[in-house]
């Protein structure tokens, strides 16, 4: 796992040189939901392999949804590996060296958009571009809703043999580091925080999954999960996705107070999930757009973008807002990004 000089492939580089990486500009944009750009692109999801089910079929899908992302404004993209386990390929007749070879595939194809990106981009434009792999949490593996709920009733030494492997494997890869990302339980977060500190090279961000202001989807205190990130130094941010954006402010503010590491916020859009009719519904309550960024950034956020059903021209949004902030908050100078009103990448309108 290297850190990539500007326009260049991987390099060598420490725990630390990355944090300053991450934070040297201020703030830095996430993209969005990596399967609503999927969907949109008019690929079919229905699966238990989700996303991960592209990385057999199309994976050219992936690498134009993640440069989707990055011509929006984001400055790490987060691989398709989310859903991607030993387990769930092996059902579909994949032996343990395949999946291995799609666990890697999953960061190829989010590199290839970042080379892709680059070569579009102005003469002289250096701003530094990531690659997050995702690693999804056990509930993922079990497609129905577990990771929502957590409770999985599996203990800190069976989740840690659950994630060892594929962990191991993302670690090895050219991905900048890993995004350990949806975590509902806090047994789930202390395996995670583990197998970084016990894996060679492995660093990266730990992000819970929220039922509110307070508690871990599994009813845990979000302070004390906070906390985990003080007892590592291979756990370079701390924060929550998946997370209605209503709780967001409450949940950084919380953060703060538990953690002095940095903080990673990208929830989901605000809309609710009707399992009944299988569709989104609109909310009328707080989503993911500038004016929300610039307020998470001003209590402390510094990587922010989004989850499921945020689209890439709200992530303008959001890199708009990094690159003129509100007064008193700091910008990433060279953020490309648009003012919310101003058209998104795929021709949309965000309010």
């Amino acid at each position: 796992m290297g850190l990539p000089e500007p326009g260049r492939g991987g390099g060598a580089g420490t725990p630390d040189d990355l944090l300053a990486a991450l934070i040297s500009g201020g703030v830095v944009v996430l993209d969005g939901g990596l399967a609503t750009q999927l969907e949109a692109q008019g690929n079919d999801l229905a699966d238990p392999l989700w996303s991960a089910r592209l990385l057999l079929e199309a994976p050219g899908e992936i690498t134009r949804a993640h440069l989707a992302f990055y011509r929006a404004g984001a400055r790490i993209a987060t691989t398709a590996s989310y859903q991607a386990t030993f387990e769930g390929f092996a059902g579909r007749g994949i032996d343990h060296a395949g999946a291995i070879d799609l666990f890697r595939r999953s960061v190829a194809l989010a590199s290839g958009a970042r080379a892709k990106w680059r070569a579009e981009r102005e003469p002289g434009d250096e701003d530094r571009l990531l690659v997050a792999a995702s690693i999804g949490p056990y509930g993922a593996l079990l497609a129905n809703g577990t990771e929502y709920r957590g409770r999985y009733g599996r203990t800190v030494a069976q989740l840690r043999a659950f994630h060892r492997e594929r962990l191991e494997v993302l670690a090895s890869t050219e991905a900048d580091l890993l995004a350990c990302e949806t975590i509902p339980e806090l047994e789930e977060g202390i395996a995670l925080v583990e197998l970084l500190e016990a894996t060679p090279g492995a660093r990266g961000w730990l992000s819970f999954s929220c039922a509110d202001g307070a508690h871990l989807r599994s009813g845990a205190s979000v302070a004390e999960a906070f906390a985990l990130a003080e007892r590592s130094t291979h756990v370079l941010a701390v924060g929550v996705n998946c997370t209605a954006p209503e709780h967001v402010d409450e949940l950084v503010a919380r953060a703060r107070d538990a953690t002095s590491k940095p903080l990673v916020v990208y929830p989901n859009s605000g809309e609710g999930w009707d399992a009944a009719t299988r569709r989104w519904l609109r909310a009328g309550g707080p989503t993911v757009d500038g004016t929300a960024a610039r307020r998470w950034i001003a209590a402390g956020a510094s990587i922010v973008g989004g989850c499921c059903r945020v689209t890439p021209g709200q992530i303008a949004a959001v890199a708009a807002a990094v690159a003129r902030p509100a007064p008193g908050t700091q910008g990433a100078p060279g953020t490309r990004g648009r003012w919310p009103g101003d058209a998104g990448p795929d021709g949309r309108i965000d309010a």
